[in-house]
């Protein structure tokens, strides 16, 4: 079957689009006490401190096509971590970039290439000493000017990071210029940020849309589908707890994840 060509435009001068990916993941954990709270912010600290955020931001410049200029990097007391990396276009290799809705690569599989601008990410681990339940978030935010789409690098990053919630928000703005002086407000065909994510993912996950499709505006949010008790609890195993605390564990637990997913305070489980 032959390769369909992606129909490209011609435009004048650099492509002035701005495309920005903001990424964000949420690990739920349950700690038992005030000891287990810091070991947990602890391992998040250590698991995601600013030298292996770096390596990650550094990964998806390959991935997007980009040359870093300059990377400021924080490991923050007492807890959290925030890198950014300033890059620039590397030259365009003619047939190896391409907006199709595909997803990108896995971690594994690094290949190259889109464009330009910055990249940065800020994690924020905490926890309340009333209900045990502890959080790591991170936010990052992939910004290009040109060619293609920060997209291309949300496949590896979702599977950077063992993640129970994920929200995604990709939007296109300004406009740039085709040869003869036609306004484009978006260069490339887009249907649905899920379009971008691999097949392993999306059947692990509960996935849903909101899109503005005027405004060029693309949100979907994934909840994990399994849940097993014991990837939840931090350093105590489920068989250490009674039939009545599991239950009450994971009635506290799903309750977290779904206040998080919907974005809004709930008084009992659905």
């Amino acid at each position: 079957m032959a390769k369909k060509l992606e129909r490209k435009l011609k435009l004048h001068g650099f492509n002035n689009l701005t495309k920005t990916l903001s990424f964000n993941i949420y690990d739920i954990s349950y700690t038992q006490d005030r000891q287990q709270q810091q070991s947990y912010i602890d391992y998040i600290d250590e698991e995601y401190n600013a030298e292996r955020l770096t390596q990650i931001l550094t990964d998806v410049t390959e991935i997007i096509g980009a040359n870093i200029l300059n990377i400021a990097r924080q490991d923050y007391d007492p807890q959290g971590a925030s890198v950014t990396i300033l890059i620039s276009e590397e030259p365009i290799i003619a047939g190896e970039l391409s907006n199709t809705e595909a997803p990108g690569p896995t971690p594994d599989s690094v290949v190259a290439h889109l464009d330009k601008s910055h990249i940065t990410v800020h994690t924020y681990p905490e926890s309340h000493p009333d209900n045990g339940i502890s959080t790591f978030r991170a936010d990052i935010d992939v910004s290009t000017c040109g060619r293609i789409s920060p997209l291309k690098a949300l496949n590896y990053l979702i599977h950077s990071f063992e993640s129970d919630i994920v929200t995604m928000d990709y939007r296109v703005r300004g406009f740039t210029r085709d040869v003869k002086g036609k306004k484009h407000f978006i260069d490339h065909k887009i249907n649905s940020i899920q379009n971008y994510i691999g097949k392993d993912v999306k059947e692990n996950y509960t996935m849903v849309d909101v899109n503005v499709y005027q405004e060029n505006i693309f949100h979907t949010k994934m909840l994990l589908k399994e849940f097993n008790l014991d990837n939840y609890l931090f350093e105590i195993d489920a068989e250490d707890l009674t039939i009545k605390e599991q239950k009450q564990l994971r009635a506290q637990l799903k309750k977290e994840m779904q206040e998080i997913f919907y974005g809004r305070n709930i008084n009992k489980l659905n």
